[in-house]
């Protein structure tokens, strides 16, 4: 909301500063009070908002979808690429030096947004990626979009849990030191971005997407379980891990694909606001349940809560409504057009192959959910021509 009134780019920069000085703190530290202080000021850097606001400033209608995709795709990615460097890097510069590292990354993203990203010509509300309190409420009553925002909550409560215990399983059972831990994750990694391609292509292309998600959930559900009862073998640790992150990789591709499907068409910004809120909420729970049930109750413990959450997210997933096979679209409609919104959205519902439309005036654009295949683009095209 900030960056709507003093720009976007204003906003980015001021977080990329608290977070390398969080870094740079974090660096310092010698002790927990001053690392948990610094983490603490890392974390009031958070600028996701007004980079997706930014993007959509940047970026045309019909490609913010595609655009969003690269910026997710990025996010995965550097998660499994920091698996495998991160162990390298804190045996040459220590934990202490990755945090000095992360503040200059953060310096030197800040000189990118200035010198490689342009300034986009007029920021305005975008309803398809920012958050709208007045659709909040009607966001918040969708029970599809709960089940959705509990998955990621408990997708990323695991994976916080998982990851306090996992390197000292790796430790304890097979003996490998931590700057070895590498040699476990990029291959398990590895299969998991392979796996999961022809998984999402079979979903999306075949109308299975309800079916491949249930199977990531049920797939994640064993790897937790497996992990429960047997983390006494280096063999059986590879093998849940590949499981977990075969699982991990199609659940993190198909679920922001399930909450454009099912969200309102100008409220896909709030609904994704409030799925990122839930995944922050699952990080943050996951951590500190994660070090609580460890020091308590040990693995068995972790892998009890993360396997919970995983069984309960299965019986929500096994009776969710199947997506229906659709996709967003958007057009401009014209900025000198005075006609009545609610009209021009129910003559562009009677064309065939669109599910829903709404005019926002505001955005001067009207948003489509269309059948993948068979909707006629040209009709719609004609319809809106006609309001310019």
């Amino acid at each position: 909301m900030l960056s709507d009134k003093v720009g976007r780019k204003k906003v980015i920069y001021a977080g990329l500063v608290l977070f390398a000085i969080g870094s740079f703190v974090a660096g310092a530290a010698h002790d927990i009070t001053i690392l948990t202080i610094g983490r603490t000021i890392q974390g009031a850097g958070a600028i996701s908002a007004a980079i997706t606001a930014l993007l959509a400033d940047l970026t045309r209608e019909e490609n913010r979808t595609k655009a969003m995709a690269m910026i997710g795709m990025s996010i995965g990615t550097t998660f499994a690429v920091s698996l495998v460097l991160g162990p390298l890097l804190a045996q040459y510069i220590g934990v202490n030096g990755i945090f000095d590292l992360t503040g200059v990354l953060s310096l030197m993203a800040l000189v990118g947004v200035w010198l490689l990203i342009p300034n986009p010509a007029v920021s305005r509300f975008h309803s398809d990626t920012e958050a709208n309190t007045a659709r909040l409420l009607t966001v918040l009553k969708n029970r599809e979009l709960s089940r959705l925002n509990y998955g990621i909550f408990a997708l990323h409560a695991s994976q916080m849990a998982m990851f306090v215990t996992i390197p000292f399983a790796l430790i304890k059972t097979a003996g490998l030191d931590k700057s070895h831990h590498w040699e476990v994750y990029l291959p398990v990694v590895t299969i998991g971005f392979l796996l999961m391609v022809p998984a999402i292509i079979y979903g999306e292309k075949k109308a299975k997407l309800k079916q491949v998600f249930v199977g990531a959930v049920a797939l994640m559900a064993a790897a937790q379980l497996g992990m429960a009862l047997a983390l006494d073998s280096f063999w059986l640790i590879v093998i849940w891990l590949a499981l977990y992150f075969i699982a991990f990789n199609i659940l993190e591709a198909t679920l922001p694909s399930l909450i454009s499907k099912i969200a309102p068409p100008d409220a896909k910004g709030t609904a994704i606001g409030v799925y990122n809120t839930a995944q922050s909420f699952g990080l943050f729970l996951g951590a500190a349940a994660g070090g609580w049930l460890y020091t308590h109750y040990g693995p068995t413990g972790v892998f009890g809560f993360t396997s919970l959450l995983m069984l309960s997210w299965l019986l929500m997933s096994l009776t969710m409504a199947p997506p229906s096979a659709v996709r967003s679209v958007m057009y401009q409609i014209g900025e000198s057009w005075q006609g009545n919104a609610q009209t021009l959205s129910q003559d562009l519902t009677t064309i065939r192959g669109v599910t829903e439309a709404i005019v926002v005036l505001e955005d001067r654009v009207a948003y489509l959910k269309v059948a993948q295949r068979g909707w006629d683009e040209e009709a719609v095209k004609q319809l809106i021509q006609e309001t310019f």
